[in-house]
């Protein structure tokens, strides 16, 4: 018998659907597509430097240049010109929560970012459309110099030199057509700046809540970890559902210096009418640590593979990963890892599950220089279609230059098990709560990595998938 008042069929998508009223005059909205008009416009409103503006100029230029991605899932239903690459509440940023404007306050409210703030998080930053609303950090981590604000506010408060050494010199606005966008279009974001030898014992977490339909959201998170600091940065991400394509197009720079050690965490929780491509890279000098925890629930389609450059001696990189792809979602997710450096190391472990007709697939890159000896690395994939009609793959690419380098790749696709079904609903569970349950379990290393009450969301956005509920 099967007492549990949390049942699959309690959990309700509205926790992330609700939308407010952008019809109403709290808010400034650009025009519909990418025009060079559109870009001197987001700089004016942000009263950049001129060497910024310039930058998104040359942006605009590449942009226009450069074709569609080819390599994965198709995107040729992403109309450019009907989508807002700028959507503000005309409210500016606060730094306490009282002052927020009552409707976006109820919206993070409703999705428990005051709460986590006051449990246990050491800073929380809020974004809301294109603009940071909020943002706060506690004065004990203050005082040990730690930095926490959004680029823009940071290139206004004294840090703009750090800004310009650092912003979108990984990621390269040649990399792809959708980097070369963000570099045009970019809004809001985080910059942490974490000085030599600090050690953040609580997490710091940016929130984004893309509210508006038909529209982008181009949020730039630049982290800089300086040598022997260390941090946790937790992002989560959400959006309603509409009937017409959202862009999410963000940029995450990261910087761990020597014996750094940065754990970057995500929920992506993105309604179906979402395109995700977002571009995730960080460089590692010797002796770092990088670790990637990443879940990938909703979204249309998705492009989103975090790389890691290992760039000094016995530098090491982890990424565990698991999405989750249901119907009319094609989600093309993985990792990338370049070791430059003699005696890196990296570990890459990845869960896929697929239903009702969804589509997983995972997508590695691992390239070990020739200079890179006695360097190891590991890959794991293991993918769980839940029927007959949906589909998992698995594109690894191994480029391997250094004789004595030391590496393997596993992967397992495979269909939950009717045996293990059946014994659960012969305990007394249902064949929906007993495949929630499997599913679960198999997402165990993931949610295990993840801080308490993202673990907790993760594991209901499994029981929400597993319900059949169209989102």
């Amino acid at each position: 018998m099967n007492n549990n008042k949390n049942s699959i069929k309690d959990i309700d998508r509205t926790l992330y659907d609700f939308k407010d009223d952008e019809s109403r005059g709290d808010f400034f909205r650009e025009k519909e597509g990418i025009t060079e008009e559109i870009v001197r416009h987001i700089s004016e409103e942000k009263e950049e430097p001129q060497w910024m503006l310039d930058f998104r100029l040359k942006c605009l230029k590449i942009y226009k240049e450069t074709p569609m991605p080819v390599w994965g899932p198709d995107i040729s239903e992403l109309d450019m010109d009907q989508i807002a690459s700028y959507v503000r509440h005309k409210s500016e940023m606060k730094n306490n929560w009282e002052d927020v404007p009552e409707d976006i306050k109820n919206t993070f409210e409703r999705l428990g970012i005051p709460q986590a703030e006051r449990l246990s998080l050491a800073g929380v930053g809020a974004q809301y459309d294109s603009e940071i609303v909020y943002h706060n950090l506690k004065e004990e981590v203050k005082k040990q110099g730690v930095i926490y604000t959004d680029v823009e506010t940071a290139m206004k408060t004294g840090y703009e030199d750090i800004v310009k050494d650092y912003f979108m010199t990984l990621v390269l606005p040649t990399d792809h057509k959708f980097a070369a966008l963000h570099g045009a279009v970019w809004s809001g974001g985080s910059f942490v700046y974490v000085p030599k030898g600090v050690k953040v014992d609580i997490p710091l977490q940016s929130y984004f809540r893309l509210n508006a339909a038909g529209a982008g959201q181009f949020e730039h998170t630049l982290i800089i970890v300086e040598e022997g600091a260390d941090v946790h940065f937790i992002e989560g991400c959400s959006a309603p559902k509409y009937n017409v394509a959202n862009l999410h197009a963000g940029c995450v720079e990261l910087f761990v210096k020597k014996n750094a050690r940065l754990r970057y965490s995500t929920i992506e929780n993105w309604s179906k009418n979402m395109f995700n491509l977002n571009t995730k890279r960080v460089v590692v000098d010797e002796g770092g640590k990088m670790e990637w925890v990443s879940g990938s629930f909703g979204s249309h389609v998705s492009y989103l593979y975090p790389m890691t450059i290992l760039k000094g001696e016995g530098a090491q990189m982890t990424y565990t990963g698991i999405t989750f792809s249901g119907e009319g979602q094609n989600l093309d997710t993985g990792a990338k890892v370049v070791h430059l450096a003699p005696r890196t190391t990296s570990v890459i472990t990845s869960k896929s599950i697929s239903k009702s007709g969804g589509i997983g697939t995972f997508r590695s890159s691992v390239v070990i220089a020739k200079q890179a000896k006695e360097s190891k690395c590991s890959v794991s994939c293991d993918s769980l279609m839940l029927d007959s009609i949906s589909r998992a793959d698995t594109v690894p690419a191994m480029d391997i230059r250094a004789h004595d380098a030391d590496v393997g790749h596993e992967a397992k696709i495979g269909r939950i098990s009717d045996e293990a079904v059946f014994y659960l609903m012969s305990r007394g569970m249902t064949e929906e709560d007993a495949k929630a349950l499997i599913v679960s379990g198999f997402a165990d290393s993931v949610s295990k990595e993840l801080p308490l009450e993202y673990a907790v969301e993760m594991n209901n956005l499994i029981k929400l998938e597993m319900s059949g509920h169209k989102t």
